[in-house]
């Protein structure tokens, strides 16, 4: 299957990033993991900057369906690609998300793409 030239991040430098640029790396990291899960999925609601960009506009609101939309885009890429640790994290990333836990959703959104990539 097609990676799209998609490689491995690692979750521990971004999350350090994350917090040493005080949010601004994690702007980055969150349109990053959306094109990469829309890419794979060929799921055209999944771009990174309308995501983020309808995120800011309702204030939050569209973040918390955008983490259901990459829970249910990573578990049908993995299923497509027949990849065996494979469950349906969506409402879990949707929970999180809901309660103020965003940044876990994109360490869980990153493990899975790592893992999509290495299969």
């Amino acid at each position: 299957m097609e990676n799209y030239g998609i490689k491995e991040r690692d979750i521990a430098v971004s999350i350090i990033l994350t917090i040493i640029t005080c949010g601004i790396y994690g702007i980055y990291w969150y349109i990053s993991i959306t094109n990469e899960v829309g890419k794979l999925s060929r799921d055209s609601r999944l771009n990174g900057a309308l995501c983020f960009l309808l995120t800011i506009v309702t204030c939050g609101f569209y973040g918390i369906y955008w983490a259901y939309l990459m829970g249910k885009a990573i578990y049908n890429i993995k299923q497509e690609r027949n990849i065996t640790n494979n469950n349906d994290n969506s409402i879990v990333y949707l929970i999180l998300q809901l309660f103020g836990f965003g940044i876990i959703v994109y360490v869980l959104s990153q493990n899975e793409i790592n893992e999509i990539v290495k299969a």
